[in-house]
């Protein structure tokens, strides 16, 4: 059974969004942990948290919607 809504690209745009940034936030908190480079480190933790936060919002959303019957 697949959910159907109305604004199914913004739902997708939310989540791959967040992956996005999950990936390249590790990427650039592992460089910058690496190399002692506080700014890349700090950018990185900010896209990780930025990236977690949208993932939450989609999971928050998409429970609170009455189940299909």
């Amino acid at each position: 059974m697949v959910a159907q809504t109305s604004d199914g690209y913004v739902l997708l745009t939310k989540k791959l969004g967040g992956l996005f940034a999950i990936i390249l936030g590790c990427l650039l908190t592992a460089v910058g942990v690496t190399f002692e480079y506080g700014g890349t480190t700090f950018v990185g933790v900010l896209l990780l948290i930025l990236g977690a936060g949208l993932l939450v919002l989609k999971i928050i959303r998409r429970n609170r919607e009455p189940p299909l019957t």
